[in-house]
């Protein structure tokens, strides 16, 4: 990521690029020569978003106002009753970072990974802290009813090798998206060692480090990889999903749910529910239905 020298962003014309760092409505757009234009949206509702390929105008040296964004493969967000916050846009897979210590929350995890599942994104589980093998072992039994309903685990150790990951992340541009002290920081700095210098660089662009805190940031690791680092989440809200794509999320039980005796079974204790069943006999995890039933009811008291 190089500062804009040339002439396109030292003079007043048409910009477009892809954004590559954002905090609230302030944006950093690389252009396709490599320049880095910052930016604010025209418009108090423009929402745009980390990986979003935008257009504009040029207002000055390094700086530009965002008008509208190409049409988008995907938009990866979080949503609460009366408020959404964009995360990425047309990234293809999102990466759930977990760990032993501190521990990490699995109905969070099925959260992250039913709002990817709508937006037909891959997800990945990625385990770090491997080499903490006591809260390791711990966290692998509590992910083990993921890895049972065909979601890939990825374990790492971040402080010495994440070459497990890089097979995974290759090709995609991968949302990295975890609670605060997981270790996600260590891990984005070691698949992309530039990144410290991109987050100075962003702080400098942006005025203050205390914008790039809570920014998101797309870091290229190569011509068709790049990774989107996002700020540590504590709670990830699905009011723009319905309990039918909600349980999307949850396809082992959905697979079994056309033959319960009553097509409108909620799964709970209806008579010749066939979900049930196969909870009670351990065919599907009784983990990830109540998983299930936790989120669809936290959603439905919150709306």
């Amino acid at each position: 990521m190089t500062a804009a020298r040339g002439p396109s962003a030292g003079s007043r014309g048409a910009l477009r690029g892809r954004v590559v760092a954002a905090y609230g409505r302030r944006f950093l757009v690389e252009s396709p020569d490599g320049e880095i234009v910052a930016c604010v949206a025209r418009g108090r509702q423009a929402a745009y978003a980390c990986g979003d390929r935008v257009h504009g105008a040029l207002t000055g040296r390094n700086e530009g106002v965002i008008e509208a964004c190409d049409p988008r493969s995907t938009l990866f967000f979080r949503a609460a009753a009366h408020r959404r916050k964009v995360i990425a846009a047309n990234a293809t897979q999102v990466a759930v970072i977990v760990a032993g210590e501190p521990s990490t929350s699995d109905e969070l995890v099925a959260r992250i990974l039913a709002a990817a599942h709508r937006q037909s994104m891959r997800g990945l589980i990625v385990l770090n802290k491997a080499d903490l093998a006591g809260p390791t072992g711990a966290m692998r039994e509590r992910l083990a009813p993921f890895a049972r309903a065909g979601d890939p685990i990825v374990e790492v150790s971040a402080r010495h090798d994440v070459g497990p990951l890089r097979a995974p992340l290759a090709g995609q541009t991968t949302v990295l998206i975890g609670q605060s002290g997981m270790g996600k920081s260590t891990i984005v700095n070691a698949l992309a060692p530039d990144a410290g210098a991109a987050t100075r660089e962003i702080s400098r662009f942006l005025d203050s480090g205390r914008h790039t805190t809570s920014a998101t940031r797309l870091y290229p690791l190569d011509a068709d990889t790049a990774i989107v680092d996002s700020p540590g989440v504590e709670a990830f809200g699905l009011a723009h999903l319905s309990p039918a794509e909600i349980a999307l999320g949850f396809p082992e039980l959905g697979a079994l749910a056309g033959r319960c005796r009553f097509a409108d079974c909620r799964h709970r204790v209806e008579p010749g529910c066939a979900v049930l069943a196969a909870a009670a006999s351990g065919a599907v995890s009784p983990r990830r239905l109540e998983l299930l039933h936790r989120i669809l009811d936290a959603e439905s008291a919150a709306r």
